[in-house]
């Protein structure tokens, strides 16, 4: 790059000091902020560059000098020059940048994942142990954190500057990003997808923590009921055990240790079974009938929530066997869930929310 590292990190930490840029508190972020600092300084490099041929130019040739145009022949060496050095610094930026996307993109197996939906106008993650949370995320220090996003109304976009991470929460899809805290602190959280009147209002805080102060936060905030635990309330209450129960003569097929596998579609189609395909099977299930058995299981859409479906998708996950599935055959069923409403403005939303 052309630099040293000494004056690589002196310029990134001149722009953090200026508010130019947030901090660098991720593990990626120091990695996007280099690609950032060589853009900048290639573009500024080029707009000396030709502002000074434009001076340079105007006065050797002004028309006091020539005053009759005369025609000047190309040079092939120059046009070379100034085509293969800007395209082989334009591939350069491109290469770095994909290489950034990617791993940015690409969760670590190891990442913890966290749910996020967004709906207007706020923030409501869910966490695998049960805590819940809107318009806040607490996480820990040095572990890789996944984010599984998703929007309950519009589109937003969920963005940490501090973390250097930005993605869309899209309707009915799950899109993931990923990012690893290096420094314990509490972090701006915003919708930067402009998503109706209260847009500006949808905004939120990351909490770093150490480890033992993550834990600490976890014992006092869970509901007492983990994601998948009140998936299984849930599927009992749906009736979803009396098809889905590994029996021999099942209308539906099992479950256990479905999530990851490969199923083959009535239509011979093989399909990877991961969270969009479970929470798609459910919404619409005659667009994805398992090799065997008959288009008989009912559409949920518009009955369960997108915390319902998150619960439901984590049951299924943790589902390695169909004992907890016939286990559940004689459960009474829950009252139906209510729509989660934004909090009052000023209002703690820490375990108020409903698992």
């Amino acid at each position: 790059m052309g630099l040293s590292p000494v004056l690589w990190q002196f310029l990134v930490k001149w722009m953090t000091n200026f508010a130019i840029i947030p901090p660098e508190a991720s593990r990626i972020a120091p990695q996007v902020d280099a690609l950032l600092v060589f853009m900048t300084l290639v573009s500024l490099v080029g707009l000396v560059l030709v502002g000074l041929l434009v001076t340079a130019f105007s006065i050797l040739y002004r028309r006091e000098r020539h005053p009759v145009a005369v025609q000047i022949e190309g040079s092939t060496l120059l046009e070379a020059t100034w085509t293969i050095i800007p395209l082989g610094l334009f591939l350069v930026m491109f290469v770095w940048g994909s290489v950034l996307y990617f791993r940015i993109y690409t969760p670590p197996p190891n990442a913890m994942n966290i749910y996020v939906v967004g709906k207007q106008w706020m923030w409501k993650a869910e966490h695998p142990g049960g805590q819940h949370e809107i318009n806040s995320l607490h996480v820990p220090i040095n572990q890789p954190i996944q984010i599984t996003l998703i929007s309950q109304d519009v589109f937003h976009s969920f963005s940490i500057p501090a973390f250097r991470v930005k993605r869309e929460a899209i309707p009915g899809r799950y899109s993931t990003v990923w990012f690893e805290a290096t420094q314990v602190g509490t972090y701006h959280l915003f919708c930067t997808q402009y998503c109706g009147t209260s847009h500006s209002a949808m905004i939120g805080e990351v909490d770093v923590l150490t480890p033992e102060d993550y834990k600490k936060w976890l014992a006092e905030s869970t509901s007492g009921v983990s994601l998948a635990q009140n998936g299984e309330r849930l599927f009992a209450s749906l009736s979803c055990n009396a098809c889905h129960n590994g029996q021999p003569d099942s209308r539906g097929p099992s479950l256990a240790n479905v999530y990851g596998s490969k199923l083959t579609l009535s239509t011979g189609q093989p399909v990877l079974v991961d969270e969009a395909y479970l929470r798609q099977a459910i919404l619409n299930p005659s667009a994805h009938i398992t090799q065997g058995y008959a288009p008989i299981m009912p559409t949920y859409q518009g009955q369960i929530s997108e915390e319902g479906l998150i619960s439901l998708v984590e049951y299924i996950k943790n589902l390695s066997s169909n004992y907890r599935v016939q286990q559940t055959l004689n459960t009474s069923a829950l009252l139906p869930e209510q729509p989660d409403k934004a909090p009052a403005k000023g209002a703690s939303a820490q375990g108020v929310a409903k698992p």
